[in-house]
């Protein structure tokens, strides 16, 4: 994309205004959009867009912290390729399905079970709710294509999920969303290196026993309350989740 056709996209002025400069950036990154991997400066950008110097500067710290962009004293800004390996980032919240079409998959989504239980001790104790409270159980399997990559157990307090045709395929923020009493706001989780139990082995396609990651979460609404519990596990032959590690500051 030039310059020129850059300055005719229309950028919308709304609450998420620098989401979506930084949306429209990112793809410009992706597309090779800026010569030499040069960003302009915040001023032939703004003009560009039709956006405020603020918005741009505010897009551009959001993608230099992503490791999408790189600042050099005294040279400017560029596009940093090796940043561009990380697809997903760990610490946003996203569904599945866009983390396989972030790394070129054709996802798919099979519901394996979709039940109500009864909470244990340590589930309620996860959830603050009481020993012996419903729970609604999704177990979902996302596949590329055919292909198991990766196994999802989410369990969420059953008031809190809206009954009647609620499509359990969703994601749970959305279930959560759907049953109106509380908002998924962020995960606490917990990354652990295990062999794959006979079960989970085979849901996912591969001999009991293989090495592989999972996150376990304990998901909460913007008071800070509970709201799911969740277990992730994934096929690290297929999926393989980057992150950028900075030197902490003095």
């Amino acid at each position: 994309m030039t310059n020129e056709e850059a300055s005719e996209t229309l950028i919308t002025r709304n609450p998420s205004l620098t989401d979506q400069v930084t949306a429209h950036l990112k793809e410009r990154i992706l597309g090779d959009g800026f010569e030499d991997g040069r960003i302009p400066s915040e001023t032939d950008l703004a003009a560009d867009l039709g956006v405020s110097r603020t918005t741009i500067r505010d897009a551009l710290s959001r993608l230099e912290h992503e490791g999408a962009i790189v600042r050099r004293q005294g040279a400017g800004t560029f596009v940093n390729r090796p940043g561009l390996q990380i697809k997903s980032r760990l610490e946003e919240i996203w569904s599945y399905e866009e983390v396989l079409r972030d790394h070129g998959y054709l996802p798919s989504v099979d519901v394996l079970g979709h039940e109500e239980t009864v909470a244990d001790a340590r589930l309620a104790a996860d959830l603050g709710i009481d020993e012996g409270d419903a729970v609604i159980v999704v177990e979902k399997l996302f596949r590329e294509n055919d292909t198991p990559v990766v196994l999802t157990v989410n369990q969420i307090p059953a008031g809190y999920v809206a009954g009647g045709d609620v499509d359990p395929a969703q994601p749970v923020y959305a279930l959560l969303e759907a049953g109106g009493e509380r908002r998924l706001a962020y995960y606490v989780s917990e990354i652990v290196p295990l062999a794959l139990d006979g079960d989970v082995a085979f849901k996912l396609g591969v001999a009991a026993g293989t090495a592989a990651i999972s996150f376990e979460e304990i998901g909460y609404d913007a008071d800070n309350e509970p709201v799911v519990a969740a277990t992730s596990y994934f096929r690290d032959d297929l999926l393989r989740l980057r992150l950028i590690r900075r030197k902490a500051a003095l």
